[in-house]
């Protein structure tokens, strides 16, 4: 499982407009300067956070985004969903309801579950300001 370039930017933005939340609406021009990301790839990429209730959108003069949630309520679970997708390990559990013919049989069935398991918990375990705070990664499940 790899993180695309569309995920760690989302996060790169996110952790601007919570550095810059004072600031009130933040341009994702300033963003694009300060973070060296395409202005146009973040704009797909606002549209992704947009829809998940994760920022807020202003127009017109001092237009621009700031995070719809305090940044101790938006974790990187919740990040990544919008932008990767699924995070299941294997593809056969991309889905809610698994439709695999041989997960009946699957002896790797449990281990794969528990993966996911574990990599979701870590995800959803840490949020913004986790991350602000220098306190993520350090939530490691026993």
């Amino acid at each position: 499982m790899i993180v695309s370039t569309k995920g760690r930017y989302a996060m790169q933005m996110l952790l601007d407009l919570a550095r810059n939340e004072g600031d009130g609406y933040v341009s994702l021009k300033g963003i694009a300067e300060r973070q060296g990301i395409s202005l146009k790839y973040l704009e797909q990429i606002v549209m992704l956070l947009g829809r998940g209730t994760i920022v807020q959108a202003s127009r017109g003069y001092q237009g621009g985004y700031r995070l719809a949630r305090r940044p101790d309520e938006i974790s990187i679970g919740e990040v990544l969903a919008l932008t990767e997708g699924s995070m299941a390990p294997v593809s056969c559990m991309q889905t809610e309801q698994n439709t695999c013919e041989r997960c009946d049989d699957c002896d790797m069935l449990p281990v794969w579950e528990g993966f996911g398991k574990v990599i979701n918990e870590y995800l959803d375990g840490i949020t913004l300001q986790d991350v602000l705070d220098g306190k993520a990664g350090g939530n490691l499940p026993a």
